[in-house]
């Protein structure tokens, strides 16, 4: 079994060759109409973990059709995660499952297969500006667009005040700033996504679309905070997970089974800083089953159920 450090060389070398492939414009005649004409089906993917078990997954599947944004596809299936959680590399844990669910629609149901997908996580705002999106996208050869819920803090790109201000200033839904690295680059834009939530989502090119191109497909696909093809993606497996592990239970037996909105490497890997990425073999742990849900990850300014799912 490779160590961690061979590990973390090894990955960065394949992120580093797969990064020459990312293309950062539009590649579709329907990504330059203004109202997207010419798109019809969108997809989204998410996994889905019960608390305490970050090993094994509901991986999901959703193609929906725009832009009416109703479901026409899904595909559920409950996966082993083998690989470790290592920042910066959480593509090489998650892809491979959602590949599959990708190739199995390719074979069964090619009429369906997505125009782009969105991907609940981050594209070029990355460590080496590849995550999941770009790698999702390079493998698969579909346009993709990464979808954050928190801001990963990278390249210069943190929650200061500045930023809290820039949020603020977000006066309606489609309103967006610019998240540009010390470099100068912009790697992503923090999107309010809807007028019902103040709190952006963020987003970033994955593969085969501009990142404007990108924040516009974002907002049209948002009925609520998070864009519509990641909100069933994600509510699908949820359910899926209550529905065949009723019994499971964590923390007080009151509570019943929670669920966690993706593994909670997921969420270390959007919140972890510069700093920690540079000490990587020491935050290795592949494990992290002791990390607690946080219920206010999902509530937003809709009510209730329509919040969460």
């Amino acid at each position: 079994m490779s160590s961690p450090e061979d590990l973390v060389k090894q990955w960065q070398s394949e992120q580093d060759r797969l990064r020459q492939e990312v293309v950062e414009e539009d590649t579709q005649a329907w990504q330059k109409n203004p109202d997207f004409s010419g798109l019809e089906r969108v997809g989204g993917l998410d996994l889905s973990f019960i608390k305490g078990d970050d090993i094994n997954a509901c991986a999901q599947l959703v193609v929906l059709g725009y832009p009416d944004l109703e479901v026409l596809y899904e595909d559920t299936q409950m996966v082993t995660l083998t690989a470790p959680y290592i920042a910066g590399f959480l593509a090489f844990r998650e892809t491979p499952f959602v590949l599959d669910a990708l190739q199995r629609l390719e074979r069964d149901k090619p009429a369906l297969l997505p125009q782009v997908v969105f991907v609940d996580g981050n594209g070029l705002l990355h460590y080496r500006e590849f995550g999941l999106a770009c790698h999702l996208g390079v493998k698969s050869g579909l346009p993709c667009v990464g979808v954050a819920k928190n801001l990963l803090q990278v390249q210069g790109i943190y929650k200061s005040e500045e930023h809290q201000s820039q949020i603020a200033a977000l006066q309606k839904g489609g309103d967006s700033f610019p998240l540009i690295a010390t470099s100068g680059k912009v790697l992503g834009k923090a999107l309010r996504s809807s007028d019902k939530s103040r709190k952006p989502v963020y987003v970033s090119v994955g593969h085969k679309i501009s990142l404007d191109t990108a924040v516009r497909l974002t907002h049209a696909c948002c009925r609520f905070r998070v864009p519509e093809p990641i909100r069933q993606a994600d509510c699908r497996s949820r359910e899926f997970l209550r529905s065949h592990f009723p019994a499971a239970q964590t923390g007080h037996p009151e509570q019943g089974l929670q669920l966690a909105p993706g593994s909670f490497s997921r969420d270390a890997e959007r919140t972890t800083t510069d700093e920690s990425f540079k000490k990587l073999p020491d935050v290795v742990n592949p494990l992290l089953r002791a990390v607690p849900f946080d219920q206010s990850l999902y509530k937003e300014a809709e009510t209730g159920r329509e919040a969460l799912c």
